[in-house]
């Protein structure tokens, strides 16, 4: 089994700034549509808070790359395409493997920027949209769906769901500490998460310094029971209400 900690959702670069944590609740603010889209913040109920976060470079009217797509069903519907997708299918991800959904976050007082998990897919079902583009997909509005992004665009789909609450122990950057810097889970080692492999990330204190690029990250937990137990825990805080 695999987990794949993914990285979604403003930041810095793509969108300007940290999606905000409204009364207690994350918000994370889909990335502005590179390509084919048919959803605007505002029709996600989140203009104003894109605007702020990208200090007025959005706004409510434009078009922002729907993904992933939590939906009423307690489904998840995820897009990955070109490098990314070539690194999950190079790492075996695959049906029964899950996705940990994570991104830049900052409290509506304190402002701290930090990583924070956000939601979770467990993966039922893998698409390969060169074969197929399943019209519900369509109906839906993912980007994916509406467009190819490249030849290997894939559709992650299964049991998935996003946190009404921004509890702390969803919370992966340290106290105090600059984003990238986290409190690693107590099962993951050196050697066990992929674009990770440098010795200096592994820092003591059970410390990580996560890489500052990339996606998908995979971890391959075989058949242990530790980072079952995580995943399961962490899983629990995301369907709290």
């Amino acid at each position: 089994m695999k987990i794949v900690f993914s990285r979604k959702g403003f930041d810095s670069s793509a969108g300007g700034g940290p999606s905000p944590i409204v009364g207690g609740r994350p918000l994370s603010l889909p990335i502005p549509a590179g390509t084919a889209s048919a959803t605007t913040y505002a029709e996600l109920g989140l203009g104003e808070h894109a605007a702020k976060a990208s200090r007025g470079k959005l706004g409510p009217n434009d078009l922002c790359h729907h993904d992933p797509m939590f939906c009423d069903d307690g489904t998840c519907v995820f897009g990955q395409h070109s490098a990314a997708q070539t690194h999950l299918e190079g790492q075996g991800v695959g049906v029964g493997d899950v996705f940990v959904f994570f991104g830049l976050f900052a409290e509506e007082v304190t402002r701290e920027p930090h990583h924070r998990i956000f939601g979770y897919l467990r993966v039922e079902e893998v698409i390969r949209l060169a074969d197929e583009v399943p019209t519900e997909l369509i109906d839906l509005k993912h980007p994916h769906a509406l467009a190819m992004h490249s030849a290997n665009d894939v559709i992650w789909r299964g049991e998935g769901r996003a946190a009404n609450r921004a509890s702390d122990a969803l919370r992966l950057t340290v106290p105090g500490g600059p984003p990238s810097l986290w409190q690693r889970p107590h099962w993951l080692k050196r050697g066990g998460l992929s674009y990770h492999d440098r010795e200096d990330r592994w820092l003591r204190g059970g410390k990580l310094r996560s890489v500052a690029r990339g996606q998908e990250f995979v971890a391959d937990i075989g058949r242990r029971q530790a980072p079952r137990e995580w995943l399961d825990a962490m899983i629990a805080q995301i369907n709290r209400s």
